[in-house]
């Protein structure tokens, strides 16, 4: 039986990014999948990683990676643990969140920088293509506040896919294939009389359309990455090879 972790990045469950998040885990669950959830504030997680955490000297300089690494060994964070165990139990990974000033909630990058622990879920010699989690699909499901336009490659807002592109690469470190993501605009509420009716019939059909993109989960696109074999010895890409993003690019 398939596994899908549902990890929610929302503090208020009324919110429509709880809604859509149940949807996913409806439809999951319609397929037969055992469905677990990582609902981050409910869970009160604490995203900022610190020595307070460990079982770390006070006069020794607090450095994370060991830390994680020394706990992998020994025993993570309790928090951490129950995150870790939920990530290599999991087959797919959906993620509902808002973009909040141009990135994920803080909640959510604090969720990478402990739960994917060193020597837990990644280590110098596992990571990108040969990363512990690889075989593992993620999905992004997400709300922007501006609009379509906005969000566009050439919008005021910026390009979505771009601003999403750091949590993605740290899903793609760890070895997940990361698919494109799911994006709902205009949320937010300021909206009033017709464009209020406009914005919550259309969340509505979010909403029922969600069972039919987790059936075809398997077939959404995939975000494109360079290969470790892309890069030379120094971990510059390779003149020959293609850049996939603006953010891996060849020399002007």
């Amino acid at each position: 039986m398939p596994t899908t972790l549902i990890v929610l990045a929302h503090p208020d469950q009324r919110s429509f990014n709880a809604q859509w998040a149940q949807a996913s885990a409806d439809a999951s669950a319609a397929l037969g999948h055992d469905v677990i959830w990582s609902d981050l504030y409910a869970l009160g997680f604490d995203p900022a990683e610190r020595a307070a955490h460990y079982d770390h000297p006070a006069e020794i300089l607090f450095d994370p990676l060991k830390a994680q690494a020394h706990a992998a060994a020994t025993a993570l964070p309790a928090d951490v643990a129950a995150e870790v165990d939920k990530l290599r139990r999991a087959d797919r990974i959906i993620f509902h969140f808002p973009l909040w000033w141009f990135s994920p909630p803080a909640m959510l990058k604090g969720w990478c920088d402990r739960a994917l622990a060193h020597g837990a879920l990644h280590t110098t010699a596992e990571r990108f293509d040969t990363g512990m989690l690889r075989g593992k699909k993620a999905l992004f499901c997400v709300t922007t506040g501006s609009s379509t336009d906005e969000s566009a490659h050439n919008g005021k807002e910026g390009d979505v896919t771009l601003l999403l592109w750091p949590l993605a690469y740290t899903l793609r470190y760890v070895g997940m294939t990361v698919l494109q993501p799911v994006c709902v605009h205009g949320v937010h509420g300021y909206h009033r009389g017709a464009r209020a009716t406009a914005l919550a019939d259309g969340l509505g059909q979010v909403l029922e359309r969600q069972a039919a993109l987790i059936a075809g989960f398997d077939a959404l696109p995939e975000i494109t990455f360079n290969a470790d074999a892309d890069f030379d010895a120094k971990g510059r890409l390779r003149a020959d090879r293609p850049s996939v993003t603006p953010f891996i690019r060849h020399d002007p």
